[in-house]
């Protein structure tokens, strides 16, 4: 057996080599095991599967597990979202639910998300907790057959994509939408969220890029950033459509583009959909952003009399804080976010269709709201940079910055220095951060400035520190 790490909620794997039917009864059997010790839900699981390679083969298997080890097993029927096993995971009071998928990872990847009863990721504990159970796991009968197995009703099979598209329909405002003779464009990427809009808006509505079955996947990794969305900017632009937005490859992280064709950044949506919630829906919550996410939410909690929170990066972070207290909005700068009123989970669905509702309430254009915060909140743009560096740079950065820190950035006096999750550097008018990969000889370099200029002066300015083309502070 090849060695199985865990990540964020779960396991990813390259597809036959570490992603094999072996280390895969043995993750599904060691969930089981913890399954079984729980207390939260009625014993059973939800599971589902994305549109990768070999996805329906991989959920029968796991749902085999499962149920061979005495754990009753609702099975979708076809590919579904992320967000909706989460949500069908708390509606149905279910103990977990599993989904097969790599996320946004390359198409030669596939993966086993936990998502918890509450309908949302997995905690750090419990996935410590699935994980540590595997080192005790005995000797096994293989899994009993599939026919069996539903002939005994521990297998039960349902449509889970249908159910989630009518509970989109039931929170989203299809018909203004509709009545508003809104177009548009919508990059699947391939993956499970494909024909969803289309369901809820009606064809002529909707302009459908790569909404086809396709595990390879053009050899593209499904992630709605905006270098691998240019076929979604034109089409916007060819088609006349108000919008674009894009989903990974289980719909849980959102990417956005506006009529003129231009990428509408995760940082904008969370104020965006900040905005909107507070100020059109009468709604109140805490703000929860993470440690590389715009100030400007900083500012707009201020205006609106609403808590702040920032957590280190990563959504796993953000979830806990939605189940455990009242959260108006919780997200990440990678396109992940959650808001109150739907699922303690990222939806990308979700929350694209709420900005173009907004859009329509409001009667502006997407890029129009994205200049009013401009306007009301000040102008804040961001850069970033993935620094691939030997690991022994990687390691010597970080001791000079836990050591002595930096007295200036590229010519700024440093106010203030934040070490939440990485070295976040202040100057008068942005921040620099550095914050190293955990698996790879990474340093990502994140600013946040007055200007693009600026924002792009800073992480360059950090890039020639790393690279010691400048001289240390």
């Amino acid at each position: 057996m090849s060695e199985i790490k865990f990540g964020t909620d779960g396991w990813r794997a390259v597809i036959a080599d570490g992603y094999t039917f072996e280390n895969l009864e043995t993750v599904a059997r060691a969930t089981a095991a913890w399954v079984g010790q729980q207390e939260d839900g009625d014993g059973s699981v939800v599971v589902a599967h994305d549109t990768r390679f070999q996805g329906e083969a991989f959920a029968r298997f796991v749902a085999r597990v499962f149920a061979s080890n005495g754990v009753r097993v609702r099975l979708a029927d076809g590919f579904a979202t992320t967000p909706a096993v989460s949500w069908k995971t708390a509606d149905g009071g279910h103990t977990a639910g599993i989904v097969i998928t790599a996320s946004h990872n390359p198409p030669a990847y596939n993966g086993f998300k936990i998502k918890a009863h509450f309908g949302g990721p997995a905690t750090p504990d419990m996935i410590a907790a699935v994980e540590a159970g595997m080192g005790s796991l005995g000797e096994a009968a293989p899994p009993r057959p599939y026919d069996d197995l539903v002939g005994e009703g521990l297998i039960e099979t349902f449509d889970l994509q249908t159910e989630y598209v009518d509970l989109l329909r039931e929170r989203i405002d299809v018909d203004a939408i509709k009545e508003a003779g809104t177009k548009v464009a919508y990059d699947a990427m391939y993956g499970a969220g494909q024909g969803v809009v289309t369901e809820l808006l009606g064809k002529t509505r909707v302009v459908e890029l790569h909404h086809e079955l396709n595990p390879g996947m053009h050899g593209q990794a499904p992630e709605p950033i905006e270098k691998n969305l240019d076929g979604l900017l034109k089409a916007v632009i060819d088609k006349n459509a108000a919008a674009g937005l894009a989903t990974d490859g289980d719909a849980d992280r959102i990417g956005l583009v506006d009529e003129e064709g231009t990428f509408v950044d995760s940082h904008s949506i969370l104020a965006l959909l900040v905005k909107y919630l507070h100020e059109e829906k009468g709604l109140k919550g805490d703000v929860v952003k993470t440690f590389s996410t715009t100030d400007m939410l900083d500012k707009m909690g201020q205006k609106y009399g609403l808590t702040v929170q920032t957590t280190p990066i990563g959504f796993k972070y953000i979830g806990p804080k939605m189940v455990e207290g009242d959260v108006l909005v919780g997200g990440e700068e990678s396109g992940g976010m959650a808001v109150k009123g739907h699922i303690y989970e990222r939806d990308g669905l979700y929350i694209g269709l709420t900005v173009i509702e907004m859009m329509v309430k409001r009667e502006r254009t997407l890029s129009g709201l994205v200049r009013e915060l401009s306007d009301e909140f000040g102008p804040h743009f961001q850069a970033r940079n993935d620094l691939h560096t030997t690991d022994a740079r990687k390691q010597a950065v970080l001791k000079e910055l836990a050591e002595d820190g930096l007295k200036t950035v590229d010519g700024q006096p440093v106010v203030k220095t934040e070490t939440l999750d990485g070295f976040k550097f202040r100057v008068e008018n942005g921040w620099l951060l550095f914050r190293p990969s955990g698996t790879e000889p990474v340093l990502r370099v994140y600013s946040e400035a007055d200007s693009q200029e600026a924002a792009d002066a800073l992480v360059a300015w950090g890039v020639a520190y790393v690279n010691e083309e400048v001289p240390a502070e």
